[in-house]
């Protein structure tokens, strides 16, 4: 039996039971990584947990309904000055794609290390800038958009005016003086309004990547960050079914779930929110451009937050790779384990403790029913994660498995939370095997493709170490690099 899906939505505060809009074609999308550098294991929260969530949803209606959303933000400010400093000799365009193709395949190798499965579509800004302007016309045409110093703006008081939207702070909750406090708002003498934000900015000739601007301004430019995010959920999981620019029926420009960590709430959320329903919802339509928005709690780091002037700042890859956290290697299921354990919305501690206790419960499981076969998760398991992804009274699930021997059961239950054990013969389970490798050759052939091929090595040289021995080849057809694998037992 099917259990009911209750999530909680930030936006009602409350948890509700899901009503996918089709069941046939059920739609999430999440806010990926800005790649500019190595992500930091606070990355790796939304990761995880909206995987959990996409294995559940594709358990409950079918891996061939549900399409998984999660973008790649590769314009930024930040990964400019990385192309400044790391290829000095190479033209703006190469040194930035060097920066990102490279950052690109590290976070896929980490993510694909942490027994993550890859999204269903992976769209980067870059590859939308078109749909970006053609959103943003469509704002300026409603009236909620306006043109100052080379710059597009969009008016925050106008989302009230066209009633197209929530009202404007709906998802946060926060009195105007503190939205604007909290946003660090550029308060420029051309905006109309102090919580007015950037839809689109000018670029500094060989400083900033740029694009021909939007509404007849005649300077090169590139977009804002919150619309970035409207144009590629409209071109992954609303034109693809009906709806989008050319669609003003707002049941058809809204999609399932968004998702991604508490820190977007305000602004980057709330201005998704606005712009999306103001150009996708109709003049008089009321709309929430998603129904359900779910969102991780912060990480710190043995009691502190995370930061690099406290020196406790740590990344997925120096997690798997190095000693400096708790003076060893840490494996890809003992991270993911360790960040289950707390419940999604709660802030985290990522303690040294925490982890060897779930490396403990691992190799108990592992002890036990590392041979075992795969099963269906039992119906308690199921009930507990359907209930806004009940972790930990899923595991209390899984303990009792293990005591009443159905080892089956607690096979598939971990399999479903994309946790695999280690067999007797000290490897990984096949399934839980297979997604992590694929992924991370994923990311070795990208590292090659722009010629990163210290990355590249790095990648092969960490899949070696993990017994798993790669043999290079070309495709006859088009000439690319392939990659084939085998376990070395």
């Amino acid at each position: 039996m099917s259990p009911t899906l209750r999530l909680y939505n930030t936006l009602t505060r409350t948890k509700e039971d899901f009503t996918p809009i089709d069941p046939d074609n059920v739609r999430i999308y999440v806010c990926g990584p800005t790649v500019y550098d190595y992500a930091h294991i606070g990355n790796a929260r939304p990761v995880i947990v909206f995987d959990v969530l996409y294995r559940l949803l594709r358990h409950l209606y079918g891996a061939d309904h549900v399409t998984y959303a999660r973008n790649l933000t590769d314009v930024d400010d930040k990964i400019n000055a990385r192309a400044a400093r790391d290829y000095p000799g190479l033209a703006l365009n190469e040194a930035i794609a060097g920066v990102t193709q490279a950052t690109t395949a590290q976070f896929h190798a980490d993510i694909g290390a942490l027994g993550n499965l890859p999204p269903d579509a992976e769209p980067r800004a870059t590859d939308h800038i078109e749909e970006m302007k053609a959103i943003i016309e469509r704002l300026i045409a409603r009236g909620v958009a306006y043109v100052a110093e080379e710059h597009v703006l969009f008016h925050v008081p106008a989302v009230e005016h066209l009633k197209a939207a929530p009202k404007y702070g709906s998802l946060a909750r926060r009195p105007l003086d503190e939205m604007i406090a909290g946003a660090r708002v550029d308060v420029a003498p051309y905006k109309r309004d102090p919580m007015d934000f950037v839809l689109w900015k000018p670029s500094r000739e060989g400083v900033d990547p740029g694009w021909p601007s939007p509404a007849g301004i005649k300077t090169p430019g590139r977009p804002g960050w919150h619309i970035e995010c409207s144009a590629m959920s409209m071109a992954k999981l609303l034109a693809p079914f009906g709806g989008g620019l050319s669609c003003d029926d707002p049941a058809k420009n809204v999609f399932d779930i968004h998702g991604g960590g508490i820190d977007l709430v305000f602004p980057h959320h709330e201005n998704e929110i606005a712009q999306s329903c103001c150009a996708f919802g109709g003049v008089d339509g009321a709309g929430r451009m998603a129904n359900i928005w779910m969102h991780n709690g912060f990480l710190q780091v043995e009691g502190e937050k995370m930061s690099k002037s406290l020196g406790n700042f740590v990344t997925i890859n120096e997690l798997l790779e190095t000693e400096v956290f708790g003076g060893r290697r840490w494996p890809g299921e003992v991270l993911r384990l360790a960040m289950l354990k707390t419940h999604y919305r709660q802030p985290i501690d990522w303690t040294v403790k925490a982890l060897e206790e779930a490396e403990k419960t691992l190799a108990e499981w592992s002890d036990v029913a590392g041979d075992a076969e795969v099963g269906s998760p039992s119906q308690p398991f199921l009930d507990a994660l359907a209930d806004d992804l009940n972790i930990a009274k899923a595991l209390a699930e899984l303990h009792a498995l293990r005591k009443a021997g159905e080892l089956s059961r607690l096979r598939g239950g971990l399999s479903l939370l994309g946790i695999g054990l280690r067999s007797q013969s000290n490897s990984l389970d096949d399934a839980t095997l297979r997604a992590a490798v694929e992924m991370q050759i994923a990311a070795r052939l990208e590292a090659r493709r722009a010629k990163n091929f210290a990355e590249s090595d790095r990648i092969r040289d960490a899949l070696l170490a993990q017994g798993i021995q790669l043999k290079d080849g070309k495709d006859p057809a088009t000439g690319e690099p392939t990659t084939t694998w085998d376990v070395k037992r």
